[in-house]
């Protein structure tokens, strides 16, 4: 035998060697070929860890979040009705004010001598209108005696009854005297705040000039907003039943949001006091739909006492438009969307999954509102990626407080 025989045998010898040890050995090509969290003996699948939530039934409130403009209910430009000159200024610029409060005065001079003049004048006639009744007295009891014709009575009464005309003309021209020296006061019209006031004292104003200054009602004020037509019949609904419109401030996160997001707690009473949303009443829904928007007109009236609204600021008004009734809710993390089909696992008794294809009707917050899961069911929130249908899965422990995710 040559040394080339004997070299190719100790070779076939190691070859024969080697499968016999990757065969037999744990390490081996059957350990890489088993399944991962496969049993090899039993062929069973372990559980897989996922997160798991139960589908509730409540009663959600179909809320929708619309931006809104602060307007003033009522603002009145203050005008003065006569030609004259500002005699005196008896308010302050941003001054609050009521009803019937003094804001000007006018130079009145003229418009008081007019009165007097109206006043005398009314006087002369009365006395006139008087003496003019004698007269028709005394005609009645000479004509009883034959001393006067019957036309001398007639002249007495036709007299009585011009002087009685005379003095009612000049109660007249009276009380229009006293009408133009009203208007040398002015006063505010309505309750409100006072804006810039443009005259001083010395200023000659009259009736066709600019405003004097302009009076804006605060509270109560309204809130001006937008509704998608699709929600017509539900604002209708709300308008009858005075429904509550919330104003929140005008970068709000939306209903749908997620939730517990916004502005801090405070601590104080002041603070806490903050916090209070303005909340007021649904009071005009516009009678017609806005074409190029697809959108219909409304506005809310809110109690503003504490003055946090302003005319001309920008608002969010949420409001309630109805609410479903034994509505089923689940995270809305649970959701899987594929292309436009929607579904959730759903884990049975067994802890076993199945696809359950669902739809959503209404989403607020975390939470969504779905049809296609029966409350009490279990549905995949976190996981979701390593199961499918038929998976054994089991309900993963909470995270420790403070470990990393």
């Amino acid at each position: 035998m040559n040394k080339t025989h004997l070299g190719w045998t100790a070779v076939a010898i190691a070859g024969l060697g080697a499968v016999y040890f990757l065969g037999h050995h744990p390490g081996g090509a059957d350990a890489e070929a088993a399944v991962p969290g496969a049993n090899a003996a039993s062929g069973t699948t372990a559980a897989l860890a996922v997160g798991l939530a139960t589908a509730k039934v409540l009663d959600v409130p179909v809320v929708v979040d619309e931006p809104g403009s602060v307007v003033s209910l009522n603002t009145v430009d203050v005008h003065a009705q006569v030609a004259s000159t500002i005699r005196s200024v008896e308010i302050k610029e941003g001054q609050f004010v009521r009803k019937g409060d003094l804001l000007f005065t006018f130079d009145d001079r003229p418009d008081r001598a007019n009165v007097e003049k109206a006043r005398a004048q009314l006087a002369r006639d009365k006395a006139t209108a008087a003496d003019a009744e004698r007269q028709w007295k005394r005609a009645q009891d000479l004509l009883a005696q034959n001393f006067v014709a019957q036309s001398a009575v007639d002249t007495a009464r036709a007299n009585l009854d011009a002087q009685v005309a005379a003095v009612d003309a000049d109660a007249a021209a009276l009380r229009a005297a006293e009408v133009a020296l009203s208007y040398d006061t002015l006063r505010s019209p309505l309750t409100g705040r006072a804006g810039a006031v443009n005259v001083y004292p010395g200023t000659l104003v009259s009736p066709s000039g600019a405003p004097l200054v302009t009076i804006s009602q605060i509270d109560p004020i309204g809130v001006n907003f937008a509704v998608p037509e699709t929600q017509f019949a539900s604002l209708l609904k709300g308008l009858s039943a005075g429904e509550k419109v919330t104003i929140l401030p005008s970068d709000t996160q939306p209903a749908g949001s997620v939730a517990g997001a916004g502005p801090k707690p405070r601590t104080t009473p002041e603070d806490r006091a903050i916090d209070r949303l303005p909340e007021g009443r649904l009071s005009f829904v516009d009678n017609a739909i806005d074409t190029t928007t697809g959108t219909i007109r409304a506005k809310a009236e809110v109690p503003n006492a504490r003055s946090t609204l302003w005319p001309g600021q920008y608002v969010t008004a949420r409001l309630r438009l109805h609410t479903l009734a034994n509505a089923v809710v689940i995270p809305q993390v649970a959701v899987i969307q594929r292309g436009d089909l929607r579904g959730v696992y759903v884990a049975d008794a067994a802890d076993t999954v199945a696809w359950r294809p669902v739809t959503t009707r209404y989403g607020y917050g975390e939470l969504v509102v779905v049809e296609g899961v029966k409350g009490g069911e279990r549905v995949v929130t976190e996981g979701k990626q390593n199961v499918k249908p038929g998976s054994l899965v089991r309900e993963a422990a909470a995270p420790a407080l403070g470990a990393s995710r």
